[in-house]
């Protein structure tokens, strides 16, 4: 459901954005660029250079407290315990009784303390949950960074750097961060003073592209987006964030599961940690519930576009595609898709489009990474 424009939030650089002539539109109750002239030169330029995308909508949430360990290894489907060094990053769903994601996240452990990176859209819903679940811990607390939220604390922006320039040019900008830069192993954070204050910069991503992403002091957010393009990061809006997401494999909350998916449907079973008796939420319905679905890649072979939504019918029956769009890099069109439990990689299938039943062929994604086809 689209919100009226004068009730959209805005993060701290939109006035950049309108500045560098961006287009605006409403991203999950968010005034949010689109892109800033071509959503496929963004694409291009992020898969071969620096792409920079403002994520600040993102919200940061700081679990502290003796209990924040506990707390975690409830509330989370994979193990907490997996993080054995400070600044270490895990991927995880949260689940809700019903084993339905109600998110997915990063959880980084930043000794003694712990941070959740949660999706915009879900950031209301994501703490009511939390905090509800902390009321059995009594040594446990969310502290929020986004600046709209309830008891937030040192609200902070965040800015994805991504593309195989993208360390490099963090490096040049910001010369405190360039050591990390160097250093930083995949999926592992530090949090350093900076000219602008404390910064934690992250070696994640959403693109399948080498890079960061930057939390940075509220306050000081414009000045390092204008210092990462002044250096030639190429500002990058939804548009490109999507395609590139898709590209490489990675799944968006709302399109590819929501809370009432099972998710060993969504291809997120290698993010369920049941290695131990670890009584985690959702454990008991999803040790219940069966895989209906495999979770798998779809390239069209006739002329069209994948979309979501769209029946896939295979000899094993009907599946659906949850993300589609036509790729800027393999020029052609590609999707995830929920395909009957025996679908195998290789299998020719139908996609119906406009009443017609179009070709396409069952591959594993990802299909791009690091500016490299895999299919």
């Amino acid at each position: 459901m689209s919100v009226a424009p004068n009730q959209l939030k805005r993060t701290i650089l939109f006035e950049t954005h309108q500045s560098a002539g961006a287009k605006l539109v409403d991203f999950g109750g968010w005034e949010m660029p689109v892109n800033y002239g071509s959503q496929i030169e963004e694409h291009i330029s992020t898969r071969t250079y620096c792409g920079i995308f403002d994520v600040s909508h993102m919200a940061a949430v700081d679990v502290i407290g003796s209990d924040a360990k506990p707390f975690l290894e409830k509330v989370l489907a994979n193990d907490v315990n997996k993080l054995k060094n400070n600044g270490q990053a895990l991927y995880s769903c949260l689940l809700n009784h019903e084993a339905g994601v109600i998110d997915d996240l990063i959880v980084y452990r930043l000794d003694p303390n712990y941070r959740l990176v949660i999706n915009a859209a879900t950031a209301h819903t994501d703490l009511d949950w939390l905090n509800q679940e902390a009321k059995c811990f009594s040594q446990v607390k969310l502290i929020p960074r986004r600046a709209d939220l309830i008891e937030c604390q040192n609200p902070q922006g965040m800015i994805a750097v991504q593309g195989p320039r993208a360390l490099e040019l963090i490096a040049k900008s910001i010369p405190a961060l360039a050591p990390a830069s160097h250093e930083l192993k995949v999926f592992h954070a530090r949090c350093i003073d900076t000219s602008f204050g404390e910064i934690m910069i992250a070696r994640t991503g959403y693109t399948g592209e080498d890079g960061a992403e930057l939390l940075v002091p509220i306050d000081q957010t414009a000045n390092i987006w204008n210092k990462l393009v002044e250096a030639g990061a190429k500002p990058a809006g939804l548009g490109a964030r999507d395609t590139l997401r898709l590209e490489a494999g990675m799944n968006l909350y709302g399109q590819d599961m929501n809370d009432k998916t099972n998710p060993l449907d969504a291809g997120l079973g290698w993010t369920i940690d049941r290695s131990s008796e670890r009584a985690f939420n959702g454990r008991s319905a999803l040790d219940k519930q069966k895989q209906q679905f495999v979770f798998l890649g779809l390239i069209l072979n006739d002329k069209g576009v994948l979309r979501a939504h769209q029946i896939v019918k295979t000899a094993d029956g009907e599946g659906e595609i949850t993300s589609g769009t036509f790729s800027p890099s393999l020029q052609k069109s590609i999707a995830l898709a929920k395909l009957p439990i025996n679908t195998k990689i290789g299998d020719l299938v139908k996609v119906v489009i406009r009443d017609k039943e179009l070709n396409a062929v069952v591959v594993k994604p990802p299909f791009v990474r690091h500016g490299k086809a895999l299919v």
